[in-house]
This record gives C-alpha cells, structure tokens and sequence, in this order.
C-alpha cells in the first residue's frame, strides 16, 4: 500500500499546483477518478466515483475571496477510499467533502500567512531583482506541494479510522474558528468584487438580485436565470444597434411626428 498511497500524494501534490498555478483542469475530481483508479486497478469505479464528486464541484467555482471546499484534496481522498473501501459513490462523498472543507481552511489561513510576503516581492521589483521574486514564487509551489502531499498520503496510508482520531484531536477552538472564518470568506470575496465591478448603472441589479433573494426567496439558479434573460437582452438589443447603419455626417433625423 505503501507504493500506491505515494504515488496518489504525488498527484495530490502535483495538482494541488495546477488548482491555483498551472489551471489546466487537470486537478478536477473526474481527472483525478481517472488517475487513481488507474494506479489503484480499478478505473471503472474511480470513474464513477470522480464523475458523481466532479457534479458536486460543478457548480463550485472561486470568486475574489469565497474559494469553495478544496477539489483536489476531496477527489482524491473520496475516490481513493470510496475504492478501497468498496463503498457505494455516495459514501465517497461523505468521506470527500469533510476533507475538503477541512483542507480549504488550511489553506486559507497558509495564504493569510503568506500575504505579507507581497510587500518583499513588492521591494524586489523596485530593485529590479526579478530572481528575488522567482524564488518566493517557486516557495509557494514547494508549499502547496508538500502540503497537499502530506495530506493525502497519510491517511490513504495509514487508514480512515487513524485519520479520525487524528482530526479529533485538534482543539475545538481551532475548527470553530476556521469555520467562522470560512463563513467570513464568501461575504469578503464578493465585496472585493463589487469593489471592482459595481458601477452606478448596474446598481439597480444588484438591488433586484437582493429583493429577489431576501423577499421573493428565490434560490440562487432562478435568480441567475433571471439575471442571465437580462444580459441576453441587453445584448442583443445592443448588436442590433450597432448593425444599423450610421447616419450620414450633416443628415438629420427626419419625423413626421405621428
């Protein structure tokens, strides 16, 4: 087992920089399904067990400061002991998302540490030493990589049951805080959003978006349905604006006034 838990940390590891670094999609659940299965001998389950997490995180995608329940991590443990434990994908699941939640405010409170290291690269550059940024750069990537590698081997290794009491060791002020700062998170994201995207024109969405949400109790997939019939509207208004053709220089509009 030894072989096989190392080889899914090294993925673990490697994808965990493409999440945030490399973007290639390669670190989504239904890769890693793949991937595991194969170095597990089972592709068919890792299969279905990476396409039924993969329609979990569908939906889930970063904005500004709101990052969802890690991917990388979730796939990879989910699929890994949904086929070592020969469960049913539904199990999997169960055993994904703890992990992720969990994993996700780790990292969260890794990139609040390594926030004040901007203000170096930031003195870097005014130096013009592009090497002094190249390095904590490639710090970043060592981090990201030994973590989520760290993470996934153990308990793939030494089994799910150790891997709890682990996890109940930790203090309950330590899990309570990170999730009160994982419910901060979102609020945070968004307002650094509309710090950047809000302009006076679009204000009366925002407030129909809100009365929608707080009075009407729609939920989120109505509400962006709305939203989207809006933006195909304006936008079609718009391209048949711009398809007219143009007035010629000195003509004026023409009315017969009915």
């Amino acid at each position: 087992m030894l072989l096989e838990a190392t080889l899914i940390a090294l993925w673990a590891g490697l994808m965990g920089i493409d999440n945030y670094n490399g973007l290639t999609h390669a670190h989504r659940p239904i890769f890693s399904g793949l991937v595991i299965g194969l170095i597990l001998g089972d592709v068919t389950t890792g299969l279905i067990i990476g396409g039924t997490l993969e329609l979990i995180w569908m939906g889930m995608v970063p904005l500004a400061g709101a990052q969802p329940p890690n991917p990388v991590i979730g796939g990879v443990i989910g699929t890994a002991f949904g086929i070592l434990l020969g469960e049913d994908p539904n199990v999997a699941v169960g055993i994904a998302i703890p992990f992720a939640v969990a994993v996700q405010g780790l990292i969260t409170l890794l990139f609040t540490i390594y926030a004040p290291v901007m203000h170096r690269m930031d003195r870097h550059a005014e130096a013009a030493n592009p090497w002094g940024i190249e390095k904590f750069n490639y710090l970043g990537l060592v981090i990201l990589f030994v973590m989520n590698f760290v993470i996934a081997f153990l308990p793939i290794n030494f089994g799910v049951q150790t891997a709890a009491d682990i996890v109940e060791t930790v203090p309950e002020w330590i899990t309570d805080g990170l999730g009160i700062a994982g419910g901060i998170m979102p609020a945070i994201g968004f307002a650094m959003l509309l710090t950047i995207m809000l302009r006076a024109e679009y204000v009366m969405f925002f407030i129909v978006g809100f009365l929608l949400a707080a009075y009407l109790e729609l939920d989120i997939l109505a509400i962006a349905l709305i939203g989207l019939s809006i933006a195909l509207y304006d936008y079609y208004q718009n391209k048949r604006h711009d398809s007219q053709p143009k007035q010629a220089a000195g003509e004026e509009d023409f009315s017969d006034g009915i």
